[in-house]
């Protein structure tokens, strides 16, 4: 056959696919290169290929047979050329395999990475919009951005929130249409809200009383009362305080009311009226016949303001109340004021709290009252600076007055000789019931002088000394008489500096007085020994005591201890109300006190309102 540097094709090679191990693998090729050794028979050529799986080689192994069994053998040199190339092959399977192990992952990091932002990107980031829509969206259907915190909402939201109001709104007109008194006040419905709710007045034949009180209303929202007011004929009361009106609302107002004859109570207070809105109400006042009662407290109304009021009442026959509570007087107002009062019969109660009127005007005031013929029953100067010279002047109308029957001089500062004034005058008037003196520094001597005016009035109910320091010698005097005089059913001593010595005085008066029914004895420091003097005067049947205020005295469980007994011991406690609240009592004499509660209601059925 042919030369043996060859391999015949015609010798058919066979081609054996088998797993080599590596030890096979070595053995074959130090076979291989054994070339002491002569070719006998058939020679063997192995060829190895790229691995298929990870970890296991695969290797085609070619065998080619020779016609002839003795054939001649290659040359040495072939043989090394053709296994050098064959190691050659072998030499790059270790490195692929390694980059392979690294790609993979890498690359599929990056593609869920990459994956993962677009979603990211499509849920967060909003679609772009086509400048035709967004222009073709009104400004309530497009989106509102503001940079204040927390306004960026969505149109969905604004639009629920104004369906909220109307259905409000809603409701608020149903209730003007269905009662007789709608309190609307403080609900920030505004000048639009009025203008809707307005519609509900017009014809309405069953609001007698309106409260639009401290709703942002302004000038601008009376208006919608023009053409309502002057329709409705059943509104009696319409409160507006508390909304900034100012004085072109007001004048607005006056107009509109002017040709109103329906409502009789008119509430303007806190409503930033001044002079300008005072005259046009005093204007109104001169045409209006039905107005009864007039609030205009705690505005900016000053003497000129007043001037024009006091001409108002020389003309009006019908106004009964006038509040002017916290404006700016002052004496030369009071003196306006005391100038129309002398012309006016129908007056009936007169509000002067806080206007710094002083003596002087306190002077001008009695005088033009002394002079009034009309019939006043309250007189409300409380507040007003002036001293025990103004006080003469009240005790010589307090002698005058045939119809007076509630008196305030609360806060001013008529000390002992005022309180002396204004006693001696009650013991020739026989019309008063209420009497306030409170915060005055009447000290011991004046609260004497008032107590022996008390035995020979027996027409006062209800006398206020609070905030005076009276000390236990005051309080003495006024208990001694209390035991056997006068009729006082209310008697208001807070903060009287009477002390545990004072409280022995009032509860000796408890065991005979049988007309006191309020007591009220708070910041008097009177602590566990005064708590435990008034307890024994608990245990006394007393017909007339109900309500018992001892707040702020500093007392501690042995006082509730005693207080609890006492309820308990008596069976016919008359005391339904007991304010024992800032003091010092812990857990036990607050328990004692409930348990004394519940005894007397398991005993007689009757209920203690124990505060703490």
């Amino acid at each position: 056959m042919g030369s043996a540097s060859a391999i015949s094709l015609c010798s058919h090679p066979k081609i054996l696919l088998r797993s080599l191990t590596n030890k096979q693998r070595l053995q074959s090729q130090c076979q291989s290169q054994g070339s002491g050794s002569a070719w006998l028979g058939y020679r063997t050529q192995v060829v190895f290929l790229p691995p298929i799986l990870p970890r296991r080689r695969r290797c085609l192994v070619v065998k080619a047979a020779s016609a002839a069994e003795g054939g001649p053998r290659r040359p040495a040199s072939a043989r090394r050329v053709y296994r050098e190339s064959q190691s050659a092959s072998l030499l790059p399977v270790a490195p692929v395999k390694q980059l392979a192990s690294f790609v993979v992952p890498a690359a599929s990091f990056f593609a869920v990475t990459f994956v993962l932002w677009k979603l990211v990107e499509k849920i967060l980031v909003p679609k772009r919009q086509r400048t035709s829509s967004v222009e073709n969206k009104t400004p309530a259907e497009a989106m509102k951005w503001s940079f204040a915190a927390g306004s960026n909402l969505l149109t969905g939201f604004g639009a629920k929130i104004e369906r909220e109001s109307k259905l409000k709104l809603n409701d608020f007109a149903k209730e003007l249409r269905s009662f007789r008194s709608v309190d609307l006040s403080g609900r920030n419905f505004g000048d639009e809200g009025l203008f809707f709710l307005s519609e509900s007045l017009g014809y309405n034949q069953t609001a007698e009383e309106v409260s639009f009180a401290a709703n942002g209303i302004t000038g601008t929202g009376i208006k919608a009362f023009d053409g309502v007011l002057q329709a409705n004929i059943m509104l009696k009361t319409l409160n507006l305080s508390g909304n900034p009106i100012g004085d072109e609302g007001i004048k607005c107002l006056c107009d509109i009311l002017a040709n109103n004859n329906g409502i009789q109570k008119l509430q303007l207070n806190s409503t930033d009226l001044g002079d300008e809105g005072a005259k046009a109400i005093a204007e109104m006042l001169k045409n209006n016949s039905s107005l009864r009662a007039l609030e205009l407290n705690n505005n900016m109304i000053d003497y000129s303001g007043f001037t024009s009021l006091a001409g108002a009442l020389v003309e009006n026959n019908t106004i009964r109340n006038i509040h002017l509570n916290g404006n700016y007087g002052g004496a030369l107002g009071a003196n306006a004021l005391a100038k129309g009062l002398e012309g006016n019969k129908s007056l009936r109660e007169l509000h002067l709290h806080g206007n710094s009127i002083g003596d002087e005007g306190v002077a001008a005031l009695m005088s033009g009252l002394s002079l009034h013929k009309g019939k006043l029953t309250l007189l409300d100067i409380g507040n007003n600076s002036f001293s025990a010279k103004g006080a003469f002047h009240v005790g010589g109308y307090v002698k005058k007055t045939k119809s007076l029957l509630w008196l305030n001089v609360y806060m001013n500062d008529i000390g002992d000789e005022g309180a002396e004034n204004i006693a001696d005058a009650l013991k020739q008037n026989r019309t008063i019931t209420t009497i306030d003196l409170g915060g005055n520094n009447i000290h011991a001597k004046g609260v004497t002088a008032i107590a022996e005016a008390l035995k020979d009035n027996s027409v006062i109910t209800f006398l206020e000394l609070g905030y005076n320091p009276m000390g236990p010698d005051g309080v003495k005097a006024l208990s001694e008489v209390l035991k056997f005089h006068g009729n006082i059913e209310t008697l208001k001593l807070g903060w009287c500096q009477i002390g545990a010595k004072g409280a022995e005085f009032i509860a000796d008066m408890l065991k005979y007085n049988t007309t006191i029914r309020v007591l009220d004895l708070r910041a008097n420091g009177l602590r566990n020994e005064g708590a435990s003097c008034l307890a024994r005067s608990l245990k006394v049947v007393n017909e007339a005591l109900s309500s018992l205020d001892l707040g702020f005295n500093e007392i501690r469980d042995d006082g509730a201890f005693a207080i609890a007994q006492a309820l308990k011991a008596n069976e016919d406690v008359t005391v339904t109300s007991l304010n024992l609240a800032s003091n010092f009592l812990t857990k036990f004499g607050q328990s004692a006190l409930t348990d004394a509660r519940d005894h007397v209601y398991e005993m007689s059925e009757k209920e203690i309102n124990i505060f703490f």
